[in-house]
């Protein structure tokens, strides 16, 4: 029996599955895609973390900025450890050969983004979340961990009220496959594509884990935050990345005027584009 199933390979589950594997457990990873397209892959401008590389910086700025950002809604608790390990994530992300972009003195690099009171958001060029997700895949694969792909999640096992694996829609043969384990986790990510058309996110976002867990007997919250990023192609799904505003890009209306901060966080700007259309 799998001693630890991963249902979803983008960051969340690829970080799992290798933490679980370092732990000496046996795992397989799950995925309705290939590994490397999940939505990790389309994040652009960075990730944020209070090295003070270009600028001098502090976690608890990082901390104070991202509870304003959340108008005070979020859990300060889970927040302050966010912020107080982000160092040490980017720094382990560094070790194992993420490519970021450098400064001249061989540093990380760092930019800013909305939301943030000053330069933090470490980068790989215009593809960090791409970078994020490759470096972690051959992480992942060199270690042995076996990936299962276009499998597309039908329910979870429950039994006694315990989670005992999961059936999925082989999505190459069309047959309901059984995979049971003695852990679950869930990497399945957001449902954002219910708002097609409206979304810069993955196709592949339909909430199926979600969903899933719902049915199983799981308890669902703050489900009413769904992040939308403001700038997109016209007529397009397509992400701008943040970091255009970051280097100065305006955002203007119709008479040529700009009308918000283009650095605040991004739920105010894309209201503040909602109420200028």
């Amino acid at each position: 029996m799998i001693d630890v199933l991963v249902i979803g390979s983008g960051g969340a589950g690829l970080v799992a599955a290798i933490s679980a594997k370092e732990a000496g457990a046996n795992v397989k990873v799950v995925s309705k895609a290939f590994a490397t397209r999940a939505q990790t892959s389309m994040a652009q401008g960075g990730i944020n973390a209070s090295l003070g590389n270009v600028e001098e910086d502090s976690v608890e700025a990082h901390i104070k900025d991202t509870l304003k950002s959340s108008q005070g809604l979020a859990d300060e608790e889970a927040i302050t450890k966010l912020c107080e390990e982000a160092q040490e994530a980017v720094e382990w992300l560094d070790r194992l050969g993420l490519p970021f972009s450098r400064t001249a003195e061989g540093k990380i690099a760092q930019r800013r983004l909305g939301g943030a009171s000053g330069i933090r958001a470490c980068y790989a060029q215009d593809y960090t979340g791409l970078k994020i997700l490759h470096t972690l895949y051959d992480r992942a694969s060199k270690m042995g961990i076996d990936f299962i792909n276009e499998y597309l999640l039908l329910n979870y096992i429950v039994e006694d009220k315990k989670v005992l694996g999961a059936t999925f829609l082989s999505l190459k043969s069309g047959e309901v496959q059984e995979l049971r384990a003695r852990s679950v986790i869930v990497a399945t990510g957001g449902y954002s594509q219910v708002y097609h058309g409206f979304t810069t996110n993955s196709t592949a976002s339909t909430g199926d884990g979600i969903a899933a867990a719902l049915r199983a007997g799981a308890r669902l919250s703050d489900m009413e935050f769904v992040q939308f990023h403001p700038t997109a192609l016209k007529n397009s799904a397509i992400l701008i990345s943040e970091s255009a505003r970051g280097a100065g890009g305006y955002l203007l209306n119709a008479k040529k005027e700009r009308f918000t901060d283009e650095l605040a966080a991004r739920d105010v700007v894309a209201r503040a584009i909602a109420d200028e259309i």
